[in-house]
């Protein structure tokens, strides 16, 4: 295991200097699940909903986090993002819908906050437009999937 690179020799948090490192492609992917009731996921998918089209504002919500990841977690550099992806998938049977965030630069330092932040958001958003019908919803499984570029190279997760 590496060392906290957001701590300096006494302990104290800063802003990690990356102006010496080359610039490479990243990009990085996350998921989150957001579970709910069946009725609810039906509302979902149908377009049912009087707030309107929910997938599509969590899809937007998700682009924007990204984007604005900087301003959200402290010690995150503001990245010129190439670009970012948010997609849903629905399963029906568990009544939950998978997130997957992707994004991805060319720069000097990665992008997987911005890819946990799109899917983070993304699954909020949802959560926000259905509360008045369904507040039970869990978001869970926030977590990086892959990530590509950079010194340490490629991370995909095995579960």
């Amino acid at each position: 295991m590496g060392e906290l690179t957001h701590l300096d020799a006494q302990g104290n948090a800063h802003m990690v200097d990356v102006g010496g490192k080359e610039i490479s492609k990243r990009s990085a992917t996350a998921t989150a699940l957001i579970t709910m009731l069946p009725a609810t996921l039906e509302l979902i998918v149908a377009g049912g909903h009087k707030k309107g089209d929910v997938l599509a504002v969590a899809r937007i919500a998700g682009i924007q986090a990204a984007k604005k990841c900087a301003d959200l977690i402290p010690l995150c550099h503001p990245l010129m993002l190439t670009s970012v992806k948010v997609e849903f998938d629905i399963d029906s049977d568990n009544h939950q819908v998978l997130i997957t965030a992707r994004c991805g630069l060319d720069g000097k330092t990665g992008v997987e906050m911005e890819a946990l932040t799109a899917a983070s958001v993304a699954a909020l958003t949802i959560y926000d437009m259905c509360k008045a019908v369904d507040k039970g919803m869990v978001i869970e499984k926030i977590c990086l999937q892959e990530k590509l570029g950079g010194k340490s190279g490629h991370f995909t997760r095995q579960d």
